[in-house]
């Protein structure tokens, strides 16, 4: 069983080995809330500090977001990590939207990014956000296949620094009630 946990000290060494993971396997770190800039410089306390900031209101250029850990229940591993914005802010609405979010290499093509994207869609709802934005690069097709699964309506592909971004957007209720039965057994 799977489940959103926020991050504490119980996680710190998951982490390392989260960031580590994608680290190794050059891959692209989304949704982590810059947790790499801190586990790096031995600073992991510090950025909980900064997530439990976030949660009240924005700080510097940051948005309010929230942060999850998506965790094994049995083995306390995290398989995945999740952003959510509480609004969005100019960069954002372009490059960003309202959820990042990441699985670990070696847990790829697992169906665990649809889990992350629906678990933090129910977080979207506890927030009141009705539709949100969510963003990849258009040669990530595996994120894309993630989105539209949970319902994700592409509105544009825009040019951002040399690379081309899909925007697509959920409407948070209308992909709860769809997807309801295929996520409940796997989140209890």
């Amino acid at each position: 069983m799977l489940k959103l946990v926020e991050p504490s000290v119980k996680y710190e060494e998951e982490a390392l080995a989260y960031i580590m993971e994608l680290l190794k396997y050059n891959s692209s770190i989304n949704g982590t809330g810059s947790l790499e800039k801190y586990v790096l410089d031995n600073k992991y306390d510090e950025w909980l500090e900064l997530n439990e900031k976030l949660k009240k209101g924005p700080v510097g250029d940051y948005v309010p977001s929230s942060t999850y850990f998506l965790i094994e229940n049995s083995s306390n591993k995290i398989i995945g990590m999740v952003s959510i914005r509480h609004y969005l802010n100019d960069f954002l609405l372009n490059r960003g939207g309202h959820i990042g979010y990441s699985v670990r290499p070696l847990e790829r093509c697992k169906g665990y990014g649809k889990v992350i994207l629906y678990l933090a869609l129910l977080e979207c709802q506890k927030l009141n956000l009705s539709k949100v934005l969510i963003t990849c690069d258009d040669t990530n097709i595996a994120s894309s296949k993630v989105i539209e699964a949970l319902g994700g309506i592409l509105e544009n592909k825009i040019s951002d620094d040399d690379e081309i971004v899909r925007r697509y957007w959920i409407d948070v209720l209308d992909s709860l009630n769809k997807n309801k039965k295929i996520y409940e057994e796997v989140i209890k």
